[in-house]
């Protein structure tokens, strides 16, 4: 092989070389490019999450996949909680995902009962806001006993106030469920967000998809 010969060799080596690693960059890019993107949807405008318990049925199965959309109540510095931009507030009977207060490793989601400001009452299983009872209830009582307000506060709780910036919430099975008439109000730098939409539906008793959930909004 004369000189020239070798030398259109290492060109043409030399030009290889410098397209593999050229398309390597690209798709270590792409990929980084594709984290990055996941993980600022996730923070900031959906996420995905599983019901582990029954304390919201029937509206929500355990085994239901669910999406939250992390957006519409506005945008909050993460982990701190700080909404820097307001876009709507929860409202009575949003379906909300929020850090139990408890356990703020924790995750819990429930139904937005009484917002700040309003007066929370349960007489005999009633809700009453504000003196009102509660139209259209979706709750169900799968319990027929009434519990003194003395023993247990799931069935009589006596009237509280919901501070500003806190959320008084309940499960839709409402005598299954611990929520507010328990461990108290729902701070709203704890929400993570609304939940709206069954994405998937596992049914683990019958090894099962329920394929009739899938896709079902929520309300």
């Amino acid at each position: 092989m004369n000189a020239k010969a070798v030398v259109n060799k290492n060109k043409t080596d030399s030009k290889k070389d410098i397209k593999t690693k050229s398309k390597f960059r690209e798709n270590v890019e792409a990929i980084v490019i594709a984290i990055i993107l996941a993980l600022f949807i996730r923070t900031f405008v959906v996420q995905a999450f599983k019901i582990p318990s029954g304390s919201m049925q029937p509206t929500l199965e355990i085994g239901d996949h669910i999406l939250v959309n992390k957006f519409i109540y506005g945008v909050k510095v993460p982990y701190i909680g700080k909404t820097i931009i307001s876009f709507t507030n929860p409202d009575h009977g949003d379906i909300i995902v929020f850090r139990y207060p408890e356990d703020p490793d924790k995750d819990f989601i429930k139904r937005v009962i009484g917002v700040p400001g309003d007066r929370v009452e349960i007489k005999n299983k009633t809700i009453y806001v504000n003196n009102v009872p509660v139209e259209n209830d979706v709750g169900v009582h799968t319990d027929s006993r009434v519990l003194s307000g003395q023993v247990n506060h799931r069935d009589n709780l006596e009237p509280v106030k919901v501070p500003a910036d806190a959320y008084f919430v309940m499960g839709d099975n409402r005598d299954n469920s611990y929520d507010s008439r328990f461990w108290g109000f729902v701070e709203e730098r704890s929400i993570k967000g609304k939940a709206f939409i069954i994405y998937w539906s596992w049914d683990s008793d019958n090894f099962g998809v329920r394929w009739g959930r899938i896709g079902s909004m929520l309300k």
